[in-house]
């Protein structure tokens, strides 16, 4: 059998979860010592539905096997287990795991999962570890095949239930308590919020405002040519500046102020008029499910949200946002990550990939010797 390696992370590290710094700060170890260490470490809970023609909704729920290890012969979420590490971790890589697990342990293809969503971020504790869960809701078909896996679950209570049947499988048999929770809200509430088709009015939209968030640690001619590109298609831009109480730290070496006096020179050096932009700190609250009403809070309103961030994207399309198309320029090279690394290593290279007056800031405000020192 493969070893697994799972993704890892340290207890103090986890809030930077809840602002999509996933690869950041996981780590790679193997399945047996992580769990003999007590490390705490990222899995998935996928929660499935279906709606049949006759629009009844019914709850894919699997119940664990007697030989499991912890809650063991217990009725709990539709699929779950470990996220394998891989290095960039990201949202999507996550998602790929919790389908991964579904086929496993029922059998479902990915092409019969019709809609699938992350909904929250939840740090879970039993006798063993800290496991971080990423919660998925799914759509999936309502005639699909289902072939429970006997090695991984016990197979008759396996299956898809009513709603009726889940609220009595809920007051009369043992659930592991984290997906009974979730069960239950998911009983009182409408799922077609989550499933929605988007309607025809976001069609007519004039799009005249976006917004654009990024970290900016520091700004380098990627950002530059996403913020142009925006501006070709919408009147005005409102970039936010993503973790800006964060500064002095190796991925956020830069403080708030230093990263919008980045912008401003760039943007006054390509002669943008100040009236085409507006520039928002948006400090991290670290709490995936309350930060796209934070943004909102501070922002105010727009048309459409352009992101490069998978978690940033996902958390504005489940508000049902309008999220515009990725917009790259070869993203390993500009790539703050790499401007820094560059950095640190005296490659002066990265002077080839952030603009001038963006350089002459960074020495400025001694950002040589910062970033070489938290490094």
């Amino acid at each position: 059998m493969e070893r697994e390696i799972l993704a890892c992370i340290d207890e103090k590290n986890v809030d930077y979860l809840q602002s999509g710094q996933i690869s950041k700060y996981t780590f790679p170890m193997e399945r047996k010592k992580a769990h003999e260490n007590k490390v705490s470490h990222i899995i998935i809970r996928f929660f499935l539905m279906a709606i049949t023609p006759d629009n009844e909704i019914l709850y894919l729920v699997q119940k664990r096997g007697k030989n499991k290890r912890s809650f063991p012969d217990c009725f709990t979420d539709s699929a779950s287990g470990h996220v394998i590490f891989f290095p960039g971790l990201n949202l999507n890589d996550i998602k790929k795991n919790a389908i991964r697990e579904l086929e496993e342990e029922f059998g479902i293809p990915p092409k019969a999962i019709q809609k699938m969503i992350f909904y929250d971020l939840n740090v879970e504790k039993d006798n063993f570890t800290t496991e971080i869960a990423y919660i998925f809701f799914g759509l999936v078909d309502y005639n699909v095949n289902l072939t429970p896996n006997p090695s991984e679950l016990e197979v008759n209570g396996s299956r898809f239930y009513t709603m009726e049947e889940l609220q009595d499988l809920l007051e009369n048999e043992k659930f592991v308590d984290y997906s009974k929770k979730i069960w239950k809200n998911l009983l009182n509430t409408d799922i077609t919020t989550f499933f929605k088709k988007k309607s025809n009015l976001e069609e007519e939209k004039k799009n005249k405002i976006a917004l654009f968030i990024g970290r900016f640690q520091p700004l380098h001619f990627g950002h530059l040519h996403v913020i142009k590109r925006i501006l070709k298609s919408h009147d005005k831009i409102k970039i936010g500046i993503g973790s800006s109480q964060l500064s002095r730290a190796k991925n956020d070496p830069f403080t708030g102020e230093e990263r919008r006096q980045f912008i401003k020179v760039a943007l006054e050096k390509r002669k943008i008029s100040p009236n085409r932009y507006e520039i928002f700190d948006i400090p991290d609250i670290f709490n995936a499910t309350k930060w796209v009403d934070h943004v909102l809070s501070i922002v105010g309103e727009f048309d459409m949200i352009y992101s490069n961030s998978d978690w940033v994207r996902n958390l504005f399309r489940n508000k049902d946002y309008e999220v515009g198309k990725k917009i790259t320029i070869f993203k390993k090279k500009f790539n703050a990550s790499n401007v820094r690394n560059l950095i640190f290593r005296n490659d002066k290279s990265w002077i080839n990939l952030v603009p001038n007056e963006v350089v002459l800031l960074i020495k400025k405000f001694k950002g040589i010797e910062r970033i070489k020192s938290l490094h």
